[in-house]
């Protein structure tokens, strides 16, 4: 089994928390934190970033940095306009956040440069989730609206002038603002869950752009979490309960009408008379059910036996964020220096890990100048794919030459030199799929035309 973590954050100054999610065992608590709900990040594993709200009413915010050997804030940023949620792709290239006013801001994450900013919705931005294969942007507002994003239609002027707008979906089925997303596999042909105040969660289509399902469940919903193996959800209510719902169940001809379908498709809950369910994360075997409520509690849920098997304490507050993840090389328990001399840490747990440098407030990029974009595959799977920008990377190789040879230029450089290289991959890939369709045709028309010659004779 391979060592994850769990990370938890609050809306209230009570820290990062982060547990081994096997022994239970607390690492280093992150201070200075009170992040809104969605605004916790880990970035590749990294480091870890949150957005910062203090003050609802404010309209200024900073977005933090933490690397992982250290509690104190390290990188501090201010941006524009204060950020609620905060997205980054696979890779950790890239860090999206959404603003109270409805803007969607794209960042550069070695460089800190503000690549794009563009109108979301129309109320400010609740959840941002990228799609597994890293293409698409996914987003919910307090509109009640969830839109569907290209990475490459946002940098394409002459497409959106074609469609006459940005996204590539504007699903407008919740009635009050969207509390959370997730998504399935598939990529473009995945499913979008979302949940709302409006007290139900939806299941819509990428592929077909159209709703596939809608549940009503008798409490607000503020977290959802999608099965693995994609056949049920689970969704957190402010009653306490966590409701077990199917989404390969029949659909009848009253699913259309909410108040005939009231309950339909829950098949159980979760429960232990706990307080709101506010955040939800599975862990990587896919039935271990991370739950973050509002007493400060975080419970680790079997979801084959539906009991509870471990139990971590945050802090008072709401624990409104959830990250599961693998345990990062340069994170150790506080008491790994007590078991040997301190001598003998280990590179990684002395080495400081340079953190990127703050984002842009504003964009330094010429709005006037051509800004191309492309999605690569990444050489050791064919599923994932990782965005960059070729404007970026050719300014960073520029920059690079001139300013000498460093250990950290030489990364980067190297970094650059390999998504080139992903790139020409990607080419010779296009090339060979040609060359097998134009045989395939060739000798499909070939076969034909024999074939009418034996049956003339």
């Amino acid at each position: 089994m391979e060592d994850e973590v769990v990370i938890a954050s609050s809306s209230l100054e009570a820290g990062i928390g982060c547990w081994d999610l096997r022994s239970g065992a607390e690492h280093l608590r992150y201070r200075s934190c009170a992040s809104p709900p969605h605004g916790l990040v880990s970035v590749a594993g990294r480091f870890l970033a949150s957005s910062q709200l203090r003050d609802s009413s404010s309209s200024s915010g900073s977005v933090l940095f933490w690397s992982w050997n250290k509690p104190q804030v390290e990188v501090k940023s201010f941006p524009a306009e204060a950020i609620n949620p905060l997205a980054c792709n696979t890779d950790g290239t890239y860090i999206v956040g959404g603003g109270v006013s409805g803007h969607i801001y794209l960042w550069e994450v070695a460089t800190g440069r503000l690549l794009k900013k563009w109108h979301g919705h129309y109320r400010p931005v609740t959840c941002l989730v990228f799609s597994n294969d890293q293409s698409l942007l996914i987003s919910g507002s307090e509109d009640g609206t969830v839109r569907v994003w290209s990475l490459l239609m946002i940098f394409d002027e002459e497409g959106q002038q074609r469609a006459g707008h940005l996204y590539e979906y504007s699903f407008t089925g919740h009635a009050l603002p969207v509390t959370d997303i997730v998504t399935g596999y598939g990529g473009s042909n995945a499913i979008i869950l979302s949940a709302s105040l409006d007290r139900t969660c939806k299941v819509w289509s990428l592929a077909r752009g159209t709703l596939l399902r809608n549940i009503v469940f008798p409490s607000i919903i503020d977290a959802v979490a999608l099965d693995p193996g994609e056949h049920v959800f689970y969704a957190g209510g402010r009653d306490g309960k966590i409701y077990i719902a199917e989404l390969n169940a029949q659909t009848t001809s009253n699913n259309n009408n909410n108040n005939n379908n009231y309950g339909l498709h829950i098949i159980g809950t979760l429960s232990d008379q706990s307080k709101a369910i506010c955040s939800l994360g599975f862990a990587l075997d896919g039935f271990q059910l991370v739950v973050g409520s509002e007493d400060g509690m975080v419970r680790v849920w079997d979801t084959k036996t539906r009991n509870i098997i471990r139990v971590f304490k945050h802090a008072k507050g709401p624990v409104n964020n959830i990250v599961v993840m693998r345990q990062p090389a340069a994170l150790y328990p506080r008491t790994a220096g007590n078991n040997n001399n301190n001598n003998n840490q280990g590179p990684m747990a002395r080495r400081h890990v340079a953190l990127p440098p703050p984002l842009e407030k504003y964009s330094s990029i010429d709005e006037h100048s051509e800004l191309n974009a492309f999605i690569t595959p990444r050489s050791n799977s064919y599923d994932v794919t990782s965005y960059t920008t070729l404007q970026s990377m050719n300014n960073q190789i520029n920059e690079l030459q001139q300013h000498g040879s460093s250990g950290a230029s030489e990364m980067e450089l190297e970094r650059l030199k390999l998504d080139c290289k992903r790139s020409m991959q990607m080419v010779q890939q296009w090339k060979k799929m040609y060359q097998n369709l134009n045989q395939f045709c060739v000798g499909e028309l070939l076969n034909g035309e024999a074939d009418e010659t034996n049956l003339m004779l």
